[in-house]
């Protein structure tokens, strides 16, 4: 569980009098404090979606999905898809989700620079386990499909879903070692790079020239305000808006700009804890300036990373609000016994499932065994290739990123349909044996440490 937050005596929730401080309040923060909590939101509002999908309501789901929006300022800037105004739904996946993918840029650049990530050595176990997670699930999909439309469809299995992963694992608490639980993270970051990469190159439309020259531009200018240590962050926020907006009209997918934006963010802070910091000795209230004051809050605020400080004030929005919503958005198929049949007998939900399921535990097994055996590099410590196994198949829980590049890849309804079960299937049968394996092995350890307590005594 994460750190809760001190509260002041004299807050409504510090107080603890008002019985919605008590029972509400109190138990909604405990709850938004612990690790899965985001993977539980994703699995409540996927299952939401498929609820609404199959009730007598289930047109008033796709109908609200579907809802024009018009977003412009003035003549100059007019939101549009394929030359049409953007739907409710194609504004959580290429508006609001590019906030989740400028998170994952976040995440990226503190791993590679202060991280798991930082050295060779250290970046090749996870390194090698997602290279291999995305290479076999790709060739087991390209085995079911060879030919047509559902071809697009190969960079689905690739993908890990970060907060289901991660949650699954965290609600086998100790029973899953914190060296486990850095593997699997750094290895579904490793994995968002890939996904970030083939959606770039792959997954891009007819591409405007101009419109990435100004990206390319933005990038620059913010390159070297940062260089030049210009510390405003309005300026930034202004340029990520551009930069967005550039690629957005460019062709390449908007989420791009995101990710972009988070590898600038500084990973280091401005000033470090050995730098000399002013302190004020204040005898008496009325010698405090607010000027003094402004300029010790910001000296204490930059011995933070800027990217630390910008994950812990997202992670919220995205982990609660933007994931949730993109569930509820994406996650409604209608599920029949025709459709789920023809899902089945399809070699886009077969691909996707033994992909994800099968594909995923022997891809990150055997590649990260193999750089075991290299000497390349070494396993966590009292992990063993049981271990391996059952993160490799919590690694399998594709959901957003499987779900997003679905989008991408398939512009078929029946299609995107066949995917989507196939990716609910499979993140679900993988989940399920990740768990069993992993809780499995720490029964194990449990008995080997009693064995070897009795034969001590």
């Amino acid at each position: 569980m994460a750190e809760q937050k001190p509260h002041s005596s004299k807050t409504w929730l510090g107080k603890r009098e008002p019985l919605l401080a008590r029972r509400i309040g109190l138990s909604m923060q405990r709850f938004l404090g612990i690790e899965a909590a985001g993977g539980i939101l994703l699995i409540f509002a996927a299952i939401i979606a498929l609820i609404w999908a199959n009730s007598p309501w289930s047109n008033s789901y796709f109908d609200l999905w579907n809802t024009e929006i018009h977003i412009s300022i003035g003549d100059l800037i007019s939101l549009e898809h394929h030359g049409h105004p953007l739907t409710l739904g194609e504004f959580i996946n290429d508006v609001l989700m590019v906030l989740f993918f400028f998170v994952v840029g976040l995440e990226i650049k503190r791993e590679l620079v202060t991280g798991e990530l930082n050295t060779k050595r250290a970046a090749a176990l996870p390194a090698a386990a997602a290279i291999g997670g995305m290479v076999v699930p790709a060739l087991i999909y390209f085995g079911f499909n060879q030919s047509g439309d559902a071809t697009a469809g190969w960079g689905i299995p690739m993908a890990t879903d970060i907060a289901f992963a991660v949650g699954v694992v965290s609600l086998l608490g100790t029973r899953v070692s914190t060296s486990l639980k850095i593997f699997l993270l750094t290895l579904a970051i490793v994995d968002d790079i890939g996904a970030i990469i083939v959606i770039a190159l792959f997954y891009t439309e007819k591409l405007s020239v101009g419109w990435l020259i100004v990206a390319f531009l933005v990038v620059f200018v913010t390159s070297l305000l940062k260089a030049v240590k210009i510390w405003y962050m309005p300026i930034y926020v202004i340029l990520g808006f551009i930069l967005w907006y550039a690629i957005f009209e460019s062709g390449v997918h908007a989420t791009i700009a995101g990710v972009i934006m988070g590898l600038l963010a500084p990973a280091r802070p401005l000033l470090d804890t050995d730098d000399e910091v002013e302190l004020f000795k204040i005898q008496k209230i009325d010698e405090v300036e607010t000027r003094s004051l402004r300029r010790l809050a910001f000296q204490i605020k930059e011995t933070v990373p800027v990217t630390e400080r910008l994950e812990n004030l997202l992670h919220p929005l995205t982990g609660f609000i933007i994931l949730p919503l993109f569930a509820l958005a994406n996650a409604g198929v209608v599920l029949s016994t025709e459709s789920i049949g023809d899902a089945f007998s399809s070699g886009v939900t077969q691909g996707i499932a033994i992909g994800l399921v099968v594909g995923k535990i022997v891809g990150v097994t055997v590649f990260t065994l193999l750089a075991v055996k290299m000497g390349l590099c070494v396993l966590p410590v009292g992990t063993t290739p049981r271990h391996i196994v059952g993160i490799a198949s919590i690694a399998g829980i594709g959901f957003t990123v499987s779900m997003f590049i679905t989008g991408l890849a398939f512009d078929d309804g029946a299609l995107q349909d066949e995917a989507k079960i196939g990716i609910l299937f499979a993140s679900l049968i993988a989940a399920l044996i990740g768990t069993f394996i992993l809780y499995k092995s720490s029964e194990r350890e449990d008995i080997s440490t009693e064995n070897e307590t009795t034969e001590t005594i």
